[in-house]
């Protein structure tokens, strides 16, 4: 075993942690301690077990088994970041200290903002989906997050994708995907995206308007088709019904001209909006699901799919799919040849992802009269971070988000005193860049000893936030730093996806 060489830290940093509860995002208990350095330990000595085609991982009992196998460490798919162990916290102060090395050697760019991805919640979130649905086969919704790590990991979970572009379907194939377990999700298609999908073999496709059927019978005369309905999205954070949808009394009609243009219509697929935070839409849903089947029937088709959308919640999970499930043995009790399908993206991503920012510029105001009363609902400082609504914060804009920060790092230290965290004040938060519409959070509460050069941290960043960011102004993207995690699920991952690539999957 070669030896470990022990240098000291380059950087300042007191690496001290508090014990406060008040400091949650920041405490880490005496296990997490532990767990860190079992992960440390099990990093320069373990090594992953191996997983046959289709076979399920079993943890091994014993990790002592594996120390004089020692390449765990090498990449899993060359050409991709390292996949990390540990606790995501453990990253970012990781990454955070990684900055402060660079910023003493005068290196550009040095207190560059990055993510933090934990795999092993994504995993988590399958095993959670499979537990509460198992009766739903997933299709995961790519333009939530089309992040290399978790395509591959979803992929080797055996879960179908959610398309809606020949450039989403062309990522998806590279990984050696099956293109049965694509569905083109996209009622409103290019033709020539329609050509490239029947070149690909992506047959299954949805389309809600006469016009797209001319479409496909000329580009893809042998698509399985699924016509999207219309449902209520009024409870849902998007509401794609106001652009997506056929009502009821259109689908008739459209169910005639596919016959008429004798096209394949399979079955019928509805989404009741982006981030839906009222569980019973998928009740009214299912029901007009089910009448769409009668209509099928009575225009000569026998309908073998639902696709009943997106809209799964984090937060909500369990009582939307005890909805959905109560609404399917309803309106569906003989499901003998039914397939069901749903389209999550957010579920599935939204809290694998954090991002570290540094606090790049601060703006205070003049002091003013001391005598004067503050009001806590205006602003009095505002902090300028290195990344904002033209980049990861882009979720705010376009996906309605309200983003919460809280303080990694201040002053140079991980360990933040209870009397800093309490003397706080009211502050604004703000991106990089020259547009006074790049604001991150117009009111919160920070300590106010923060200052430049300190870290500010986001939970909850995976979803609909890495996919439309932008380099406008001149500023990059955020990179991500990858982990199987530090608990529950790591193990797990890590053989996931060795055993996804020794079977020839995943390279580019």
């Amino acid at each position: 075993m070669s030896q470990v060489e022990v240098i000291s830290a380059t950087c300042h940093i007191d690496f001290g942690l508090s014990s406060s509860p008040v400091q949650d995002s920041l405490s880490i208990s005496y296990q997490e301690k532990l767990s860190w350095t079992t992960d440390l330990v099990s990093g320069l000595l373990s090594t992953s077990p191996t997983v046959g085609r289709g076979a399920h991982y079993e943890p091994r009992d014993n990790a002592v088994d594996s120390l004089h196998h020692l390449d765990e460490d090498r990449p899993i798919f060359p050409g991709l970041p390292p996949l990390l162990r540990g606790h995501p916290s453990t990253h970012m102060r990781n990454g955070i200290m990684r900055a402060y090395r660079l910023a003493a050697a005068n290196e550009p760019d040095a207190e560059k903002a990055f993510f933090v991805a934990d795999l092993s919640v994504v995993y988590g979130q399958h095993e959670r989906w499979k537990r509460y649905l198992p009766q739903v086969e997933p299709f995961y919704a790519v333009k939530c997050n089309p992040d290399p790590y978790v395509l591959r990991l979803l992929a080797a979970l055996g879960t179908g994708f959610d398309c809606a572009s020949n450039g989403e379907i062309n990522q998806v194939l590279k990984l050696g995907i099956d293109p049965g377990r694509i569905i083109f999700a996209n009622p409103c298609k290019a033709v020539s995206f329609v050509r490239n999908a029947a070149k690909a073999g992506v047959d299954m496709m949805t389309f809600d308007n006469a016009d797209e059927l001319h479409k496909v019978a000329r580009a893809h005369p042998g698509a399985k088709l699924v016509v999207r309905i219309l449902t209520d999205d009024s409870k849902s954070l998007c509401r794609l019904g106001l652009k997506f949808g056929a009502p009821l009394a259109s689908v008739p009609g459209l169910l005639a001209k596919a016959r008429e243009l004798n096209l394949d219509v399979v079955g019928v697929s509805f989404h009741v909006g982006s981030g839906c935070y009222d569980s019973k839409a998928f009740a009214d849903a299912v029901a007009r699901a089910r009448a769409a089947f009668d209509m099928g029937k009575e225009a000569g088709y026998e309908f073998g799919l639902l696709d009943v959308g997106g809209g799964f919640e984090d937060g909500n999970f369990e009582e939307t799919a005890g909805v959905l499930g109560g609404a399917l043995d309803r309106y569906f009790p003989d499901r003998q040849g039914l397939r069901i399908i749903a389209e999550p993206g957010r579920f599935y991503v939204s809290r694998a992802f954090s991002l570290a920012a540094n606090i790049i510029a601060r703006r205070a105001g003049d002091g003013g009269n001391p005598e004067d009363e503050i009001d806590p609902d205006q602003p009095t400082v505002m902090y300028y971070i290195n990344d904002g609504v033209y980049g990861a914060f882009n979720c705010i804009l376009f996906d309605h988000q309200h983003v919460h920060p809280y303080v990694v790092s201040l002053g140079g230290s991980f360990h933040v005193p209870d009397a800093a965290l309490q003397r706080t004040e009211s502050c604004s938060v703000w991106g990089p860049t020259c547009d006074s519409i790049d604001c991150v959070c117009p009111l919160a509460h920070l300590p106010s000893a923060l200052q430049v050069g300190d870290w500010l941290g986001f939970d909850h960043m995976g979803a609909y936030t890495i996919c439309a960011a932008s380099q406008f102004n001149g500023f990059e993207v955020s990179n991500v730093v990858y982990t199987c995690g530090g608990g529950v699920g790591a193990a797990e991952v890590r053989a996931v996806l060795a055993g996804f690539a020794r079977e020839g999957h995943g390279a580019e």
